[in-house]
């Protein structure tokens, strides 16, 4: 007699004691307050904001290239300005510890969207262009030289001064 399949697949999530999946929803999140979307991380400070700004003059610099060199033809040796944005950018501040790849890609593609972005939809953003390069070598350079990295600072760059006044 077939032994009935005790396959963890015909459970609910419930069942298996894990939360439901969730519709992401793109609330405003103040800054330094708590962000639900971002599975609770705290949003980044003015001073956070700041300091991912600055790196807009060197990563758009003229004749500016994000890779010194491929290695082995497949392993990019990124400028050591590149590594430090995205370091900066990783930070948990930015991080969307729950992001979607597929909705990052297409929001991060929509210029208008990223025009009227708020702290959570960027961050969002940010974490796809940061784990991007764990899984298609290259990535944080088309990232840059398609001007994706540019389109979010100068977003940050105008809520930055939204808050200042």
């Amino acid at each position: 007699m077939p032994r009935k399949q005790s396959s963890s697949r015909n459970r609910s999530y419930k069942q298996r004691g894990k939360a439901t999946p969730r519709t992401p929803s793109y609330g405003m999140g103040s800054l330094g307050e708590t962000d639900t979307h971002a599975m609770k991380t705290q949003n980044p400070r003015k001073e956070d904001i700041e300091e991912l700004v600055s790196f807009l003059p060197y990563l758009y610099a003229d004749g500016f290239s994000p890779i010194k060199e491929w290695k082995d033809s497949l392993d990019p040796a990124y400028e050591d300005i590149v590594l430090k944005f995205f370091r900066v950018a990783a930070k948990d501040c930015w991080c969307d510890y729950k992001y979607s790849v597929k909705e990052a890609s297409e929001m991060i593609r929509n210029e208008e969207l990223i025009k009227n972005a708020n702290i959570s939809q960027i961050k969002t953003m940010l974490t796809y262009c940061v784990r991007g390069e764990r899984f298609c070598e290259g990535h944080w350079d088309a990232m840059i030289r398609e001007g994706y990295i540019r389109r979010l600072l100068e977003r940050l760059s105008t809520i930055l001064k939204e808050i200042e006044h």
